[in-house]
């Protein structure tokens, strides 16, 4: 059996993304109460003590919610950047020093089967990265709270075989949303979110023949629908590919319940 996963939760409420080989299951953020977790977990048949660790894109607590009690209840290591850490050690409450593992931006961590990559992204935290996980010919990629896709980020996610990425807002729905505008300036910036619109235009430069499926995930439950989403990034591709040009498959994340297993080697 070669990589699955599932987006446990997606959005601003809160983000979880379970991901596991036969030998090797990591947890993508924590950023539900750990209660919350451990259910999203068991409607895949699996608890707190079957993971070997959880990996941290960053310190909001979207992302973060739940990891003290997890890492504490179940004696989980937790990896992430130095800077980081020193946001996490503020929030998080105590974590044992064995758990409390420094993984530097840029670099891959084997566990098990699963080699974990990480890599910068731009969003307004201390050192947000996304990650890219791989198992022998497979590469799944996730790129999620990322204020534009740089061309280090393209080259970081290409040819993935499946990719979570970020889909977050409508621009015309925000800006005329209930938001404040300073709350609008910073989601639309370079260290904010990615737009419907960003999506599909980065997508073109890295979907490849190899890329099967990519769930649009992170989407405002505000400034966002998911067909929306779906159809703006569509468009989007649609205008810049050939008509002969690969597509991949676009797939619906959920901020309250779990998508199905996703199985790389199948089509």
């Amino acid at each position: 059996m070669g990589i699955r996963f599932s987006v446990l939760a997606s959005g601003s409420t809160g983000n979880a993304t379970i991901i596991a080989t036969e030998e090797s299951k990591v947890l993508i953020d924590a950023g539900l109460s750990a209660k919350r977790v451990e259910q999203l977990l068991q409607e895949k048949e699996l608890s707190g003590a079957d993971l070997d660790a959880i990996v941290v894109t960053h310190e909001h607590t979207d992302h973060t919610k739940g990891l003290g009690a997890l890492a504490r209840k179940f004696d989980l290591p937790i990896y992430a950047n130095e800077k980081t850490w020193k946001m996490l050690d503020k929030q998080v409450g105590a974590i044992a020093e064995h758990n409390r593992c420094v993984m530097e931006t840029g670099s891959v961590l084997d566990l098990g089967s699963l080699r974990v990559e990480s890599y910068g992204i731009s969003h307004d935290a201390a050192e947000p990265v996304g990650y890219c996980f791989y198992h022998e010919e497979q590469k799944l990629s996730v790129a999620t709270d990322l204020g534009y896709m740089s061309e280090k980020v393209k080259e970081q996610i290409r040819d993935s075989d499946v990719l979570v990425l970020e889909s977050n807002h409508d621009i015309e729905m925000l800006r005329v949303g209930r938001y404040p505008w300073n709350i609008k300036r910073r989601i639309l910036s370079d260290i904010g979110h990615l737009s419907n619109e960003a999506a599909g235009i980065g997508l073109c430069d890295v979907m490849t023949e190899k890329t099967k499926r990519v769930y649009l995930a992170h989407l405002s439950r505000d400034h966002n629908m998911m067909d929306l989403a779906k159809m703006t990034v569509s468009q989007m591709v649609e205008e810049r590919l050939a008509p002969d040009d690969h597509r991949a498959r676009l797939m619906d994340t959920y901020y309250d319940r779990v998508t199905a297993w996703d199985h790389l080697d199948e089509d």
